[in-house]
């Protein structure tokens, strides 16, 4: 897959990049398989203005389709080059934890810097080094070069009931200070649980962790951590 870059200094590479990330996660997301203007823009902190005036310029570009009134699709062409975005950032967050150590709670914002200049070279180099990861720290998939995805079968962790055990495949909520606490936890991807109990009145699920002390998780929260169930004890 190669990347696509673009001479026009109306349409900065960095910049479309960002939107087409950003609109094929939230297609990913959406029941209908389209980017509603306002997630968009929610995703990139920006107005609706802005993305309206954005998504145009892909449109022109024919990397995106937008009718009037309806969301946003990526076409195959700008599908590619989503993949390929996300393919760079997560082989990049899979280096700075596996190899530099850092903590999975600081390594989006450092990808988000780095996703941009890397070149195919060095890109396909780390990948070898990495030895072809098929998913990042949080357990999100990375696309091969060949834009194929290798999904992990999961469910919510706020649908399990107690007393069920599963293990922990990935994380969706990847804010800060959300991965700080799964961490602190003794919760990360490709760790087991149990399900102790559940109080439906408040909102909250008890967890007990493998080795690890009970914590209380809200249910909401938990709806972002996707688990694989299993049997037995964990």
């Amino acid at each position: 897959m190669s990347i696509v870059r673009y001479a026009s200094p109306m349409l900065a590479t960095e910049t479309v990049e960002n939107y087409l990330k950003a609109i094929y996660l939230v297609q990913r997301e959406s029941a209908a398989g389209e980017a509603p203007m306002g997630k968009i823009a929610s995703a990139l902190g920006v107005t609706a203005g802005t993305a309206t005036s954005m998504v145009k310029k892909l449109v022109a570009a024919k990397l995106a389709r937008h009718e009037r009134f309806g969301g946003v699709r990526l076409t195959a062409k700008g599908t590619r080059a989503a993949l390929d975005i996300l393919r760079r950032h997560r082989l990049v967050e899979t280096f700075l934890v596996d190899t530099l150590g850092l903590d999975w709670s600081v390594v989006h914002d450092e990808a988000e810097r780095l996703e941009h200049a890397i070149s195919p070279m060095v890109l396909d180099a780390l990948d070898r080094h990495l030895g072809r990861p098929a998913f990042d720290p949080h357990g999100d998939p990375i696309p091969r070069a060949d834009g194929a995805l290798q999904e992990s079968e999961a469910m919510p962790m706020s649908e399990l009931g107690a007393g069920d055990g599963a293990r922990l495949v990935r994380v969706l909520d990847q804010r800060g200070d959300s991965l700080r606490f799964l961490r602190a936890s003794g919760l990360k991807v490709g760790s087991t649980l149990r399900v102790v109990s559940i109080e439906p009145g408040a909102g909250v699920m008890r967890i007990r962790p493998d080795g690890g002390t009970v914590v209380s998780m809200s249910t909401t929260a938990a709806s972002r951590v996707l688990v694989r169930p299993m049997r037995g004890r964990c």
